[in-house]
């Protein structure tokens, strides 16, 4: 089997996860196999266990790349702004902004049904996610516990005009993130301690 165009020797990894990407892309973290992303990058059926054991282990280190990449963006929409609900606000932005522009990578992040505890370095990226939120929400809220309350809804809001504007029930992505900032502003600002229960 000839390799795909953009496949170099040595660079096996990253070909079967960008491949597995676009398979995603098209059909979702569960549409494809382990040997369509093969073909997909053009290398033997056999070439993806030198890295995966299976295609769970493959979708597990998308979800690595998708938390990273949140990490990354979430810290520079926050970096330079001193007010920790701007902060938060940024935050919501930001999410929304990666939902679109990584679609892929959002899916696998909400959709490919990983076990964490399954998959070394999962929740370690994951709590690196919410730890760059942490220190905003700790200025608002008198307790950690609520604190973490606080970015999960604010979280929870941002997914939710991110899947309302990738279904179609919002049209304007600018406007989409000026109105999850502008919620993360008011939960940040207006909400109670704790959420009930």
């Amino acid at each position: 089997m000839t390799p795909r165009a953009g496949y170099h020797h040595g660079d096996l990894r990253n070909a079967l996860e960008q491949a597995a990407l676009q398979l995603v892309a098209e059909r979702g973290p569960q549409g494809f196999s382990l040997a369509e992303a093969s073909r997909r990058a053009g290398v033997s059926a056999a070439a993806p266990f030198r890295h995966f054991a299976n295609k769970e282990a493959l979708l597990a280190a998308l979800a690595l790349r998708s938390y990273q990449e949140q990490r990354e963006r979430f810290a520079a929409a926050m970096t330079g702004v001193a007010d920790p609900a701007e902060q938060l606000a940024r935050f919501a932005t930001a999410y929304v902004e990666f939902a679109v522009d990584q679609q892929a990578l959002f899916d696998v992040t909400f959709g490919a049904g990983l076990v964490k505890a399954d998959h070394p370095g999962l929740e370690e990226a994951g709590q690196q996610v919410l730890d760059v939120l942490r220190e905003p929400a700790e200025q608002l809220r008198t307790t950690p516990d609520a604190a973490v309350d606080l970015i999960h809804t604010i979280a929870a809001t941002a997914h939710g005009f991110a899947a309302f504007l990738r279904e179609g029930v919002l049209a304007d992505r600018a406007r989409t993130g000026l109105r999850a900032a502008e919620a993360a502003r008011v939960l940040a600002q207006h909400a109670g301690e704790r959420l009930p229960g």
